[in-house]
C-alpha cells in the first residue's frame, strides 16, 4: 500500500514538471499549467478525510469510555468536545490556506 502511494505521488510530481515545461527556441511558449487549484483540492481532500477519521476515532473512544464509566461522562464529554474542536481546526486552516493562495 505504501509503495503504491509513493509511486502515485512520484508520478504526480513528474507530471507537474512536464506540464510546466516551456517550448525550446523561438517557438511561442504555451501558457503554463497552473497546478495550484489541483494541489488545493488534493490538500483539502486529505485534510477532510483525516479529520473525519480522527473525529470518528475520538467520538468512538469517548462513547466507549462513557459506557464503561458513566460517572465520568461529563469529564469525558468535555475532553472529547475540545479534542474534536482541535481536529476540526485542521480542516478550517486548510480551507483558509486554499482560499488565500488559490485565485
Amino acid at each position: 500500500m505504501t509503495k503504491k502511494l509513493f509511486f502515485v505521488l512520484a508520478l504526480m510530481l513528474l507530471a507537474s514538471c512536464v506540464l510546466c515545461a516551456q517550448t525550446p527556441g523561438n517557438a511561442a511558449a504555451a501558457e503554463p499549467f497552473d497546478i495550484r487549484p489541483l494541489a488545493a483540492g488534493i490538500a483539502m481532500a486529505i485534510a477532510s478525510g483525516l479529520c473525519g477519521l480522527g473525529q470518528g476515532k475520538a467520538i468512538s473512544s469517548a462513547v466507549e469510555g462513557m459506557g464503561r464509566n458513566p460517572g465520568a461522562a461529563g469529564v469525558i464529554q468535555l475532553a472529547m468536545l475540545i479534542g474534536v474542536a482541535f481536529i476540526e481546526s485542521l480542516a478550517l486552516f486548510t480551507f483558509l490556506i486554499v482560499v488565500l493562495f488559490v485565485k
